[in-house]
């Protein structure tokens, strides 16, 4: 069955990526729910990492981009190259033509190049010139975001944001979890120096490969989630809540300056169904649904100044929706 295979990825991911399960599981469900992630995080919490841990278990291309300043939307996308023995132009694909991508420190580049990723994210195509281009059928972008400088950077816009299906956020492991990743890497590096890094190729030999025809198998599968009438009213509530607060809380309508976008309500019924499949049940629970909304909502919600001078956070907002909506 598909959920085995699946549970053994997870298995293997969290192996590789130790104290972050939060980013595993959203990693999963990202790529059953067909969608894209942004990640923010201190350095050195192996985001990178993750997403290459991902590719390993999957029949899929990888590439990792490294945003910059000087970065241009052809370095994404590719160009036509001129052939001076026939004197024709031929397409050069970019990186954003691989089934799995890595778009590193994406808000230290300008708006233009983020702006190439729109298309791709949303169309799962391309254009350049006056050409199109299809993206592969399977197509995941995992940004990243360093909280801690933000010299040099250019903020996502909001119409970029509302592209990806979830914004989470990740920080450092504990104590038993820092042990647990210095034996890790201490292991890692005597099998790459012991062995020359064959150690290492046996072990990705031996893992077992997630075919694209069993991803696209499962996508199914959690499209046919059961989800009771009571929990799809749930979700609309919730969204609802983002742009009429003044319905439930006075303090919650002071707080919220923009609400959520109609794809927050399909992002949130397509993770919720993927969390209850990965979890091995055949129907959604409002757990599920609590799980996974502050990923999906945190980026797509607007806070007003009030918010801001009173020091109240995202996360605190839609802490207080939770509590605020209930389930029928």
């Amino acid at each position: 069955m598909a959920i085995e295979h699946f549970s053994t990825l997870k298995q293997h991911l969290s192996s590789q990526i130790i104290g972050q399960e939060a980013l595993v599981e959203s990693l999963l469900i990202a790529l059953l729910a067909n969608g894209h992630l942004i990640v923010e995080g201190p350095p050195g919490l192996a985001k990178t990492r993750a997403i290459n841990a991902l590719a390993q278990g999957l029949e899929a291309d990888f590439h990792r981009i490294q945003f910059t300043p000087d970065l241009l939307p052809a370095d994404l996308t590719g160009s036509d190259i001129y052939r001076p023995d026939d004197g024709t132009f031929v397409f050069q694909p970019g990186p954003l033509f691989q089934n799995l991508v890595l778009a590193d420190e994406i808000n230290r580049a300008p708006a233009k190049v983020q702006s190439a990723l729109l298309e791709a994210m949303g169309e799962g195509q391309i254009t350049v010139g006056r050409k199109t281009y299809d993206l592969p059928k399977l197509f995941l972008v995992m940004a990243t975001q360093n909280p801690i400088e933000q010299e040099g950077t250019y903020p996502l816009p909001e119409a970029q944001l509302d592209r990806f299906l979830m914004h989470v956020e990740i920080g450092y492991p504990d104590a038993k979890a820092e042990l647990e990743i210095l034996k890790l890497n201490r292991s890692e590096a005597l099998k790459a120096n012991a062995n020359d890094g064959q150690d290492t190729a046996t072990e990705k030999s031996t893992l077992r490969v997630l075919s694209q025809s069993e991803i696209f198998s499962a996508r199914e599968q959690v499209l046919n989630i059961h989800m009771a009438p009571t929990l799809e009213d749930y979700i609309v509530d919730l969204i609802i809540a983002t742009r009429q607060p003044e319905k439930y809380d006075d303090k919650l309508s002071s707080w919220l300056a923009y609400g959520a976008s109609p794809r927050a309500t399909i992002a949130l019924d397509r993770c919720s169904r993927a969390r209850a499949w990965l979890h091995n049940r055949d129907f959604v629970s409002p757990e599920d649904i609590q799980a996974v909304f502050h990923n999906v909502l945190r980026h797509r919600i607007i806070l007003s100044y009030q918010a801001e001078a009173e020091g109240i956070t995202t996360n605190q907002v839609l802490d207080h929706i939770l509590t605020q909506v209930a389930v029928a």
